[in-house]
Order: C-alpha cells, then structure tokens, then sequence
C-alpha cells in the first residue's frame, strides 16, 4: 500500500494503482513528463502480472453485491461521482493541461462537463432497462438486461478523461465492475478519477485503476479469462492484438479505433461556415480520431474556400495550453511528433505542395504547425493513413458521385462533415459510407445517440441502449400464454 502523492501546479495526485479500494505502488515506475515543455511531472507505478491479477479479483469479488444493487440502487453512487467530478473540476483541468498539452480552456468548459454528464446521464438510463416485454400470440417475453461482469476499460492519451467516463459510466450503471487501463502517456486524469470513486463511496473492488505501458500491463490485462467485458479505444493494430488476444477466451470487444474522415464542401456551400469548422480540425492539435482531416472541396469552389481557410489559420495562436488565448497546444509526445513530420516529409517527396505549415513550430520543442497540403492522389499515403496532428490534405472534384466514392477510398469509415445547401448535403450523406455524417455542423453529440465506424475504424457501437447492449447479458424469459403440454408428438 502507499500514500505517496506528487505535486503538479499545486494539484495532489496519487501516481499508484487503485485497487479494491485502495492506493498500491509498485517497484517499476515510468516517467510522466509534460508536452508543454518536457517538464518531468512524476514517477508512476507501472502494473505487473500480479497487479492485474489483484485488480481482476477484486473487481470480480466486488461484482455480485454491486450488480444486486440495480439500477435504482447504483444511481446515488453515480450521482455522487458525478459530482465528485464536478468539485474537482480545476484540478481536472490542471492536470489533463500539464499532462496531455490539452488546452485548459476546453478542459474547464468542455471536457469536465461532459465528464460528469458521461456518470449521471448512464445511471438514470440505466433505469429504462428494467424489464422490457413482448407479447406474441403464443406468449410473453420478459427482455432482461443483465450485467456481464468485470469490464476492462482501455483509453487513449488524447483525451484521457472524456472516454475513461464515456466508457466507464455506462459499465457501472449496467451493474458491472470496472478495471480502468490508464494511458501512459498520459495517467494522471485517471488517477484523479479514482480518487472521485473513492470519494463518492463506490464499494472497494467496483473501480480499480491500473497505469503502466500497454506491451505488458495492458496486455496481462486483456489476456485475463475472468473479463466479460473488453471497451477499447485507439490504434488499429492494438485492437488486432486485443481482439486476436480476446479470442482465446471468448470475451466480447467494443473497439473505436482511428479515423480518415472527409470534410466534403459542395458548390452550393456557405463558404465562410465551411471555413471557419475546418479550421477546427486542427484542434487539440488535430489529436482527434473523428477529425475531418480530409478536405474533398468542388473544383469550383476550392480557391474560395482556400483563401478563407487561409485568413482563418494564419489567426490561430499557438502556445501554452494554460493560456486561455492558446487554440493550438503542443503534440503529445516527441515519438508522434516525429510520425507526424514523417508523413508530412514523404508526402512533399512524393510530389505533395505544402499550402501552409509543414515544418514544427517555432514556439516550442513538441508543436507543430497547422498544415495544409495539396497536390494529391487517393493511394497516397498521407490520404490513406491516419497522422493524428495538424495536417489536412485538400483535393478537389468535380461532380457529386465523384465525391462520393472518395471518403470511401480508405480502410476506414469513422466520421464525416458535409457542407452545402440542406437537402444536398443530405443527399451526399446517404450514399457515403462511414459511421456517422455532420451536415453543416461538427462535432455535435449526444448520449443517447450511438457512436462508431465502419472497416477499420472499430466494431461496435457506444452510446445510450447501444452501450447497454453491448455491456450486457440479454436475456429471455418467457411465459407462455396456455398451458404448456410437453410431447414428443408432432401432430
């Protein structure tokens, strides 16, 4: 057991495992060190086999009473995470800021909001899943939806908190039990996380929080037959390993993996709102899975809407993601930063025009500068693959079934934007084939409604009853309507 803590702009946070409700250390650390300016923030304790081992039991001893509670039952436990959450609300920011270089402004007025929601809004849905009937002539069905077991939660490092909650919320409310993998890249959000359980009184055992790299914790964790349950969120080759890895013992996977999306921009499309959305790709440095990275803009239009985008990036201010001015913070890590600028340098070898950025930034060691390149062809890599940074590639076309086989030129299918005149856009959302489609908007989500991809872009979908479902067992009880009377008779 420990009770060390570490210091990070004055905010505590515990850098150990949480298990069965408590604080445990282990021998091996690895260094958590800022984006912001290579600042080493702390040590963290790295899981071994039989940290996993500790947290899977106790997740599994503690899952029968939380699951007996119901939903009614679980929902003042929510209800006081959530507002766990909510107190530390600038912590929260603090931290995912110094942690992860996301910017503390959307922290503060995004993300832990939508944290908090992400508890509150499953546990009371969680109660629609009481017994759901149908009648048949022959007889009733009483539809139950029962809780699976442990579920372990895997997220990524580009926005730790809102997917640990996106993922976590619903598990619980379910009645299952958690064992949350934090990013190494970025673990500290998570931690303060458990402490939000801790503080709202969820039994030891039904929230445990395991940190160290995804090679051996993550993978001691996914290879664990005890699991009913694998959520997952990040690269596609991880989510080959886990489902190949999952496969052996027959646990279900939800996996929400990466994304090519086209941002299309049709003639008929209001050129300054088109404009000014695309530049919010390059948000969070374009850290996000569901970016439309790919520009498809009408050959008519592309200048137009070029110059616009330009006026609009060449405004965008690039700095210290605790200055509430900053819009464009840091890359993650040194090793992305250096994926990123590789397929920036292949594509211009290959023949691709840089429009505007191409390089890293001049602010500091781990930022890159919004980019736009051109001059491209579909099997082109930086078309094909996913960058996750500020790059956005632009081509052009001429007709509307043209455009529409282009977002499906990819392995992928996550997302999509669509500017232009209603029922045109419409149109051209209908026939591609990706996940989900923002008609002249980006970026607008609700709980209730699901969320994922198509191809390589995940199995499964996340969000109001597809959540449940998939963090369920349904099951069937039935009634008959008359008298059952066995035989073997066929007449």
């Amino acid at each position: 057991m420990s009770a060390s803590r570490i210091d990070v702009a004055g905010v505590s946070v515990s850098p150990d495992h949480y298990i069965d409700g408590r604080r445990v250390a282990s021998d091996d650390t690895f260094a958590c060190v800022s984006p912001i300016d290579q600042r080493h923030l702390g040590d963290i304790s790295s899981g071994a086999q039989a940290h996993v081992d500790a947290a899977v039991t106790s997740a599994s001893l503690a899952f029968p009473a939380w699951a007996a509670l119901g939903a009614e039952g679980r929902l003042p436990f929510l209800r006081r995470f959530a507002e766990a959450i909510g107190r530390r609300a600038d912590a929260f920011a603090t931290l995912e800021s110094h942690d992860a270089g996301v910017l503390r402004s959307r922290m503060a007025h995004g993300v832990v909001p939508s944290a908090m929601q992400n508890i509150a809004w499953f546990a009371e849905h969680a109660l629609s899943l009481q017994d759901r009937t149908i009648d048949t002539p022959q007889a009733r069905h009483w539809v139950r939806h029962d809780p699976a077991g442990v579920v372990a939660v895997i997220t990524p490092w580009n926005s730790p908190l809102l997917l640990a909650t996106w993922k976590s919320g619903p598990a619980l409310a379910a009645g299952n039990t958690v064992v949350l993998k934090a990013p190494e890249w970025a673990p500290l959000t998570s931690s303060l996380l458990a402490d939000c359980a801790q503080e709202a009184g969820l039994p030891p055992g039904v929230f445990n929080l395991l940190q160290g790299a995804g090679a051996l914790t993550g993978a001691a964790l996914v290879s664990d037959a005890r699991l009913a349950r694998i959520s997952f969120t990040g690269s596609v080759a991880t989510a080959k390993w886990i489902a190949k890895t999952a496969a052996e013992n027959l646990v279900p996977c939800s996996l929400e993996l990466g994304g090519k999306s086209a941002f299309i921009v049709l003639a008929d499309a209001d050129l300054d709102a088109a404009a000014a959305t695309a530049a919010l790709m390059y948000r969070n440095a374009g850290q996000v899975c569901l970016a439309g990275t790919r520009l498809l803009v009408h050959a008519d239009i592309a200048s137009a809407f070029t110059e616009k985008l330009r006026q609009i990036v060449e405004r965008l201010v690039v700095g210290d993601p605790r200055d509430a001015t900053t819009e464009i913070a840091p890359i993650i890590h040194m090793r992305q930063l250096e994926r990123v600028q590789g397929f920036v340098e292949r594509a211009v070898a290959g023949g691709a025009r840089v429009l505007w950025g191409g390089a890293r930034h001049r602010y500091g060691e781990q930022y890159f500068a919004p980019t736009l390149l051109t001059d491209l062809h579909q099997q082109d890599e930086i078309v094909q693959q996913e960058v996750f940074g500020p790059v956005l590639t632009l081509q052009t076309f001429a007709s509307d079934d043209e455009v529409v086989d282009m977002p499906s030129g990819t392995d992928y299918g996550l997302g999509g934007v669509c500017y232009g005149e209603e029922a045109h856009a419409m149109a051209i959302a209908q026939r591609v084939r990706t996940g989900f489609i923002w008609i002249n908007s980006f970026g607008i989500r609700d709980l209730a409604a699901p969320f994922g991809g198509i191809k390589r872009s995940g199995i499964g979908r996340e969000g109001g009853d597809w959540s449940f479902e998939f963090f369920c067992d349904v099951k069937d009880v039935v009634v008959p309507r008359q008298p059952f009377k066995a035989s073997f008779s066929h007449r």
